[in-house]
């Protein structure tokens, strides 16, 4: 998977195309993940602890990975990601615009 949690993204298509927003949660079985500011549904929801009201509350849903391009955090434009394999421990993602490693993995 080339998107993490925490990384920036932007969304591609649907009602809300165009926004960015952080990924709060990542779905990987379902490919899917849930964006900070994106795509939000109404539940109905009865009175517990958190929300001794009850009522209509609205949140994120989750949205198609295949819908969503990460932002570099240097050029702050959405690009592909290259994954460079130099070190055997750890994957760097690297910006096919400029050329900034975006993050490493273990």
């Amino acid at each position: 998977m080339r998107i993490r949690h925490n990384d920036t993204v932007e969304v591609l298509s649907g009602e809300d195309r165009g926004k960015k927003g952080r990924v709060l949660a990542l779905f990987p079985e379902r490919s899917r993940a849930i964006v900070e500011g994106v795509n939000f549904i109404k539940r109905h929801t009865k009175p517990n602890r958190t929300n001794p009201k009850g009522g209509i509350v609205e949140k994120e849903a989750a949205v198609h990975l295949s819908n969503l391009m990460l932002v570099c955090p240097k050029c702050n434009t959405r690009t592909k990601v290259r994954v460079d394999r130099a070190q055997e421990e750890a994957r760097a993602r690297i910006c096919r615009s400029c050329g900034e490693v975006i993050g490493t993995s273990g």
